[in-house]
């Protein structure tokens, strides 16, 4: 078989891709390889399903802007019946002192995109939200509007349904190999035994990304990190509680009459896990999370875990910050990979730029040069500072 775009990864990036290929008026042939067609342990639907635009670049800003307004034309772009569930809930960024300069240098980047993010000082944090200690708390970062969480499994089905009438081939197998011809590559191997050329390669992988850049040849510092979602009931019931981002790193929103926490992940020895460990960690709630949501938020001294659940999600060790485009050299082969963390969010961003790119030659929507393998190349962080 012979494509002119082969996508290597079918969740919410490469079927963004494919999705607006199409759209962009792409005629040719399109191969969407997935090895995991359930999505079972796909860092989309693992994921804590949310959006943001407290960012410290523009550029990420813009990606997730993008998005955003997908999410407030969603039934006309999918059909009277697209729903994802999204509720506008906001993102509480906290900082103490030693990170209030940053915080505050992020909100006037924020602003200056015209995200509706406010900085407020503990006091006023405090009548905001009487159920928050500030203690130790300088300021936090409040997105009023434009941020929240939404239904990840639903967002993925939109977009994979959308794709049954745009003449995409959904091919259920595992990239094996990349080949090459000098500075082009020319197929793509698969654990089936069936081998397809292609005109274009482009690597969706998440966290897998790194594995399938090296079948080509090529260096891109991508892993997969482990990361643990515990689930807990609690007494109280706070309807106005944003998405809340401790200075720790540990966060905590609502869902629905339980809540969703995370982050206690330690930066010391956090490696690529082995591919099959989604094993949860219970002692990082227990220990970690369980006494910092109780300083936090006093009335979680008492609450019940329930159950948890790991994904996998690919992480770039150079400045945990989306790779996107052609390799310079291999200029056939682009890639969408490492985006720490945000992929979800930003995936048809992406996708909207490398159908630009593939089909027009250039960005039209958002230039996404900043984001470009050349700095990879290069060992030239263009470092993302609000990693959650």
């Amino acid at each position: 078989m012979r494509y002119d775009i082969v996508i290597i990864g079918g969740a919410i990036v490469g079927s963004s891709v494919a999705y607006y290929l199409r759209e962009e008026g792409f005629t040719g042939s399109i191969a969407l390889i997935e090895r995991d067609p359930q999505f079972s342990h796909a860092a989309t639907t693992l994921s804590l399903a949310s959006i943001r635009q407290q960012f410290s670049i523009p550029e990420n800003i813009r990606l997730s802007q993008f998005t955003l307004k997908l999410f407030r034309r969603l039934k006309e772009t999918f059909g009277a019946d697209a729903d994802i569930g999204f509720r506008e809930g906001g993102y509480l960024i906290l900082a103490g002192e030693a990170g209030l300069p940053i915080l505050k240098a992020n909100h006037e980047t924020q602003v200056a995109e015209g995200a509706d993010i406010l900085l407020e000082e503990a006091g006023q944090l405090a009548r905001r939200f009487p159920w928050l200690s500030v203690e130790d708390i300088a300021a936090g970062a409040f997105g009023r509007s434009g941020e929240g969480w939404f239904d990840a499994h639903a967002l993925l089905t939109l977009f994979r349904k959308a794709l049954r009438d745009k003449k995409i081939d959904f091919i259920t197998a595992s990239a094996t190999g990349i080949s090459r011809d000098g500075n082009r590559v020319t197929g793509v191997s698969l654990d089936n035994g069936e081998v397809l050329e292609a005109g274009i390669v482009v690597n969706a992988a998440g966290p897998n990304a790194g594995k399938v850049a090296g079948f080509a040849g090529l260096d891109l510092p991508v892993e997969p990190r482990k990361r643990n979602v515990f689930v807990f009931e609690a007494r109280e019931k706070y309807a106005d509680m944003p998405l809340l981002v401790d200075p720790s790193g540990i966060y905590v929103r609502p869902e629905g009459s339980v809540y969703l926490t995370g982050g206690a992940e330690p930066e010391e020895g956090d490696v690529a896990p082995d591919p099959k460990d989604f094993d949860v960690n219970w002692p990082l709630f227990e220990e970690v999370i369980w006494p910092t949501l109780a300083t936090r938020i006093p009335a979680f001294e008492a609450i019940k875990p329930t159950r948890a659940w790991v994904g996998h999600y690919d992480y770039n060790t150079l400045d945990q910050n989306g790779v996107i485009g052609p390799h310079p050299e291999v200029t056939n082969f682009l890639f969408a990979n490492g985006f720490s963390g945000h992929g979800l969010q930003q995936a048809p961003a992406v996708g909207k730029s490398l159908a630009e790119l593939i089909v027009h030659g250039g960005y039209r929507t958002i230039d996404c040069r900043a984001f470009g393998y050349e700095r990879v190349a290069q060992g030239r962080a263009f470092r993302e500072l609000n990693v959650i």
